[in-house]
């Protein structure tokens, strides 16, 4: 280990990165130039290789390491973005968990671990946050690929105790050999909430044995804290503790409250008291969600604020605010949600801060659709009492804004990160004839699985459900949305809609929300897709559509092509594609919304684009066209619940290819069903069977790797396509 004034790292304590483990010496290598800096050359951080080395420091040290700590989380956050809100509120307590405790041999589990970044900076990556040019160098999130001070790859909510019990569980029945010594559980900001806390709790109780949790209580979830509990909570807070019920004491815990939570010294002295303890102990500690932001420099122009240090008065950074105490359960903090003015507190807006190169710049999708389908579904408050929008915790990042919020009232409710809760919640609207609509991230929704068969689909609820960031995309392993076309589809009696502008899914979230008993309303759950990037981008630039320019009919209808309707060239009628129905559909009001849809009839070549990957099926068009003279049918499935047998069978004339297009995993995913379909119904002429080429995502979890990369990766791009194609002509 590095000692304080020591030069050298022991590179047990470093981090790897896949395929540039040269980096991982670099880590330590840290700039003098980037370093905080408050009137001294000492530089605390810089000289952090590990946590022995804040065992090394000084006690008096201690605030002045979080003061340089919380300067190179504000720094960070204007020039990358992150979860820094929490972070800032969780300064003194990583450094005085890893004071007192002795990571990894004492084991730390951070929940959710976007509250990480403190400890990130601790355990050998300070330069990850300090020097801008390897920002991308760490995820955030822990992950055991990075150091063996991170236990596991975390990304959802409310494990870490389950997680710890296991541990313990391990290192009790083990003895002294098993290397683990205290355990530690990290929970708050809002993760308490979820349902399998609870289970971990009521396990931890039971099984006994060292296990500390550490509740991060401050006040907030991700935009604001809704249920029950949270009026015990702030009774406890208010009587230091003491008041009853308590939570956890009810559950058999024992229990400590600290009301300084950002005083180090303070933390030092209670998590001492609880080192080595016999029995699991809650220590209940009281917080400031980004603690710091108040004290920021303003600057004039954010676009050009720099990363130089951020002086304060305050030994640690952080200042006394106005901005808590509000009205138990409160539902907002009237701030402005802005991505990019966090302030200390109840805000949710420091719940994610976007970096300052993303000011000015138009929504991205998860935003502007889910503005729109807000934006659609206000005007019918009032004359239906049934309509509840639903989100479990993730309401801004996903379009719904606190001024809707607001004017809805009661026609919306945020659960708290309880995905399971909100979808058997949804369920139960439902069957008393309410019209409920769940909206959240893809990733999130693996949560309710089991709710999504039993509760919704096996009840034929009516429910909708809005999918965002579904599709491949560039976020973290614990995000990616690939997924969710192979789960949502494969549900029994679930329809999931797949549209591909903003006129179709407008139109596909006003079917699914039909109100009951109407001619056209669907039978069971319906599951829409919310548009990604491709389609955005496309929206705003119509020569990313180069077949049809985004200009399709109202309500178009795809067809049964019989063999008599094909062209002289052996492609589809154009008039056949308009003018018939299919009977695909399993019932009569949901035929239009699941036939799919001709947008280009043509011959030898037909493409068939899902969702996100439909323009690359017009560009792909596009360039057969001009390359090589094909006129390639172009086909929009618009769902991939079922497949449009009477199309399939049309292609069989004048088509050799079928090919398929998905932004998703191709295992199991939809492609896949249209090979199948053709091998399993073979037909005699052997001119007759289109040989199918799939194209999607592998089966792996992928972090932080660009869209385009992606792409790339998995030869889902106009030359990759086309190359294909053409090669086996």
């Amino acid at each position: 280990m590095r000692s304080a004034s020591g030069n050298g790292f022991d590179s047990s304590d470093s981090f790897a990165v896949s395929g540039a483990a040269e980096r991982t010496a670099r880590l330590h290598d840290i700039p003098p130039s980037i370093t905080p800096s408050h009137g001294d050359d000492s530089h605390l951080l810089s000289r952090i290789a590990s946590p022995a080395d804040v065992k090394a420091l000084a006690p008096n040290e201690l605030a002045e390491l979080c003061r340089e700590i919380r300067t190179t989380l504000l720094a960070y956050g204007h020039q990358h973005g992150g979860h820094i809100g929490s972070n800032l509120g969780m300064v003194e307590a990583t450094v005085a968990l890893h004071r007192v405790f002795d990571s990894p041999r004492d084991r730390i589990v951070f929940d959710v671990s976007h509250q990480s970044y403190v400890h990130k900076m601790l355990t050998g990556r300070a330069a990850a946050y300090l020097d801008p040019d390897r920002f991308s160098e760490v995820t955030g999130f822990t992950n055991p690929d990075e150091s063996k001070h991170d236990q596991f790859v975390l990304g959802h909510t409310g494990t870490s105790i389950s997680l710890a019990c296991g541990l313990a569980k391990t290192r009790d029945m083990e003895g002294p050999n098993s290397g683990i010594g205290n355990v530690i559980a990290v929970i708050g900001d809002g993760s308490l909430s979820s349902g399998v806390a609870f289970e971990g709790l009521n396990n931890a109780a039971e099984q006994g044995g060292n296990l500390i949790i550490v509740f991060n209580d401050n006040e907030m979830s991700i935009a604001g804290d809704f249920g029950g509990m949270y009026g015990p909570l702030a009774r406890l807070r208010a009587s230091g503790g003491t008041a009853q019920p308590n939570l956890f004491n009810a559950f058999g815990l024992d229990y400590r409250y600290v009301e300084a939570g950002n005083d180090v010294s303070a933390l030092v002295a209670a998590f001492e008291e609880v080192r080595d303890i016999d029995h699991p102990v809650v220590v209940h500690i009281h917080t400031l969600k980004g603690a710091g932001y108040d004290g920021e420099e303003t600057h004039a122009d954010r676009q050009t604020a720099s990363a130089s240090p951020v002086s304060f008065d305050s030994p640690t950074g952080v200042h006394p605010t106005d901005n808590v105490n509000h009205s138990e359960p409160w539902h907002s903090d009237h701030c402005n949600l802005s991505d990019h003015e966090p302030h200390e507190g109840q805000c949710e807006a420091s719940h994610w801060q976007n970096p300052d190169a993303a000011i000015g710049k138009p929504d991205d999708p998860r935003k502007h659709y889910g503005k729109m389908a807000m934006a659609a579904l206000e005007p019918r408050f009032a004359a239906e009492p049934g309509l509840v929008v639903i989100s479990p915790a993730t309401p801004g990042s996903n379009g719904i804004t606190h001024e809707f919020r607001e004017r809805a009232g009661a026609h919306y409710v945020d659960t708290g990160i309880t995905e399971s809760h909100a979808v058997a919640y949804a369920a139960g609207i439902a069957r008393a004839g309410g019209t409920p609509v769940v909206a959240t991230t893809a990733s999130f929704f693996q949560r309710a699985y089991d709710q999504f068969f039993q509760e919704m689909s096996l009840n034929r609820s009516r429910v909708t459900v809005l999918d965002f960031l579904g599709g491949l995309s560039g976020s973290d392993n614990t995000h990616s949305g690939a997924y969710d076309v192979t789960m949502f589809s494969n549900i029994p009696g679930a329809t999931m809609l797949v549209p591909t502008s903003a006129r179709d899914y407008l139109a596909d979230l006003a079917w699914a929300t039909a109100p009951a008993g109407s001619a056209d309303a669907p039978a069971g759950p319906v599951v829409i897709r919310v548009p990604g990037e491709a389609i955005l981008t496309a929206e705003r630039d119509a020569t990313l559509l180069p077949v049809t320019g985004g200009q399709i009919a109202d309500r178009p209808q795809s067809t049964s092509l019989p063999a008599s309707a094909s062209s002289a060239s052996g492609g589809i009628s154009a008039a056949t594609v308009r003018g018939t129905v299919s009977v695909t559909a399993q019932h009569a009001g949901a035929r239009h919304m699941l036939d799919w849809r001709v947008n280009q009839t043509g011959s030898q070549v037909a493409i068939i684009g899902l969702g996100n990957a439909y323009p690359l099926a017009e560009q792909t068009a596009a360039a057969l066209s001009d390359d090589y003279g094909i006129t390639a049918t172009v086909i929009d499935p618009r769902q991939c619940t079922s497949l449009d047998s009477d199309v399939l069978e049309s292609l069989r004339d004048g088509h050799q290819q079928v090919i398929t297009l998905e932004d998703g995993q191709l295992e199991g995913g939809w492609g896949e069903k249209v090979t199948a379909y053709y091998a399993n119904h073979h037909v005699s002429d052997g001119s007759r069977n289109p040989r199918v080429l799939n194209f999607g995502a592998a089966k792996e979890f992928t972090d932080r790797v660009s869209l385009g990369e992606l792409n790339e990766r998995y030869g889902l791009t106009v030359e990759q396509v086309t190359e294909a194609i053409t090669r086996c002509f």
